[in-house]
């Protein structure tokens, strides 16, 4: 099964905790602190794949974490690192923000790219001895990573895109110019996903061929299979219309190379790809801002030139510059700067052509398009004590807020030296007292997240 879009939650690696340890030595009376540092927690990277081709593999494993780092421990010894977690993604595929939608990174290279990052492991006792606390005992906690949800979406990396109406022959084109072997057959829809092709032209020169599921009238607003992988035409360099010129199928070839450009110029329209705009830089009109050609397929069923007659004077009305006859062999290249070939994918007539005028276009045109990062990730908010939420629930108070949480991150409620701190940062907040104000009573039960404890003047 094809997948190309996938929602997945990303956590990093949580640090490690700093460990409380005095040195202890034969001979050694009073060993000063040595409690290592805590491990950073792992990283998430993101690798491109070039043996994969879809999004399958997240459709139903939706959460990825990478390890926690290790604690530290006595003689100064520091706590492991976190494993990082490395996930591999196919070739192409865009990474956004589920909740903005902005885009993180695009894997269009064999670049690791780093997701998340772990966090930072805690300090040991050993950081926190002076000259008047020679003994801490209390460490930091570690720092939680980074977390995310985001969303992948494949868009296939070809250089070009062949673009038709069901049973247009595309499949059967891609099958004889390369050595894909798609599915062929005589119905509509029979291909159901994109398929690849790599051509060889020379001696180091080829170049991807994209043959994607047959449009209908309305695809850009989901009608059919092609609204699922018009998202896979962005990335082309070059598009090829492939229409059935002998009409085959009882459909006008004008009529459908018309359908064909408005649906792509609607999905340009509807904000669905960001294409470009103006002219190929040959002066003929683009569709979705992109060079093009019309490969006129099943020629060899033509009992008279007069469809591709029409469809080349459709053409030239579009403004294309044909500046050759159409002659009589209609299966010849129709002269450099003509858009329009005649072939037969069946029989492979003018097939050789169509091929040799698309490797010289495309060492014209540049490379496929990336997608440049507009996220920029929020600033975390530490608030202030005055924003905390106090809420009565019978004799208990709950008490939540950005700052609380903060704070007891940074704290080590199982050490009393840490607990004391703790004590001493709420008084200084005036928490004590806005919760004498609100009316609290000797051994009510305060609850501070997981931490909570009995109330007492």
């Amino acid at each position: 099964m094809f997948i190309d879009t996938a929602h997945i939650t990303i956590k990093a690696g949580r640090g490690g905790d700093g460990a409380v340890s005095f040195h202890r030595e034969k001979y050694v009376s009073h060993g000063g602190p040595d409690g290592g540092d805590g491990g950073r927690g792992g990283h998430v990277w993101l690798k491109a794949d070039p043996h994969m081709s879809t999004l399958m593999d997240f459709r139903y494993k939706r959460a990825y974490a990478a390890g926690d780092g290790k604690p530290g421990s006595g003689k100064g010894c520091s706590g492991r690192g976190g494993d990082d977690l490395t996930i591999r993604l196919p070739l192409g595929t865009l990474v956004r923000d589920q909740a903005s939608g902005a885009v993180i990174h695009d894997l269009s290279e064999a670049d690791p790219f780093l997701l998340a990052r772990g966090g930072r492991g805690g300090w040991g006792n050993q950081h926190f001895a002076t000259p008047t606390r020679q003994c801490p005992r209390f460490a930091k906690p570690g720092l939680p990573g980074e977390s995310l949800d985001i969303v992948l979406e494949l868009k296939l990396i070809a250089d070009i895109g062949l673009i038709g109406l069901p049973n247009a022959g595309k499949s059967t084109l891609l099958s004889v110019v390369s050595a894909a072997r798609p599915k062929i057959a005589g119905y509509p829809f029979t291909t159901l996903t994109p398929n690849l092709g790599v051509v060889h032209v020379d001696e180091g020169t080829s170049f991807v061929v994209s043959d994607i599921p047959g449009l209908i009238q309305g695809a850009a607003d989901g009608a059919g299979l092609g609204h699922e992988f018009l998202r896979h035409v962005e990335r082309c360099r070059l598009l090829v219309y492939v229409v059935d010129i002998a009409g085959s199928e009882g459909r006008d070839p004008v009529e459908d190379f018309e359908t064909l450009r408005a649906e792509l110029l609607a999905y340009r329209n509807n904000g669905n790809n960001g294409g470009g705009d103006g002219g190929d830089g040959a002066g003929r009109p683009t569709l979705d801002g992109k060079p093009w050609m019309v490969a006129a397929n099943k020629c060899d069923l033509l009992s008279d030139e007069a469809p591709l007659t029409a469809l080349r004077a459709h053409l030239e009305a579009l403004g294309a510059d044909f500046g050759a006859d159409l002659g009589t062999d209609m299966g010849a290249d129709l002269g450099a700067d003509v858009p329009l070939f005649a072939i037969s994918g069946a029989t492979r007539r003018g097939v050789d052509a169509l091929i040799g005028a698309m490797a010289e276009r495309l060492q014209h045109l540049p490379p496929a398009k990336r997608y440049e990062a507009d996220y920029v990730p929020p600033v975390p908010t530490g608030g202030s004590a005055s924003d905390l939420v106090i809420r009565r629930e019978d004799d208990a108070w709950i008490i939540e807020g950005a700052w609380l949480s903060r704070l007891m991150g940074s704290v080590n409620l199982g050490d009393h030296e840490s607990r004391m701190f703790f004590d001493r940062k709420l008084r200084q907040a005036g928490l004590f007292d806005r919760l004498e104000a609100m009316g609290i009573n000797e051994g009510d039960t305060v609850s501070l997240y997981d931490f909570a404890f009995e109330y007492i003047r």
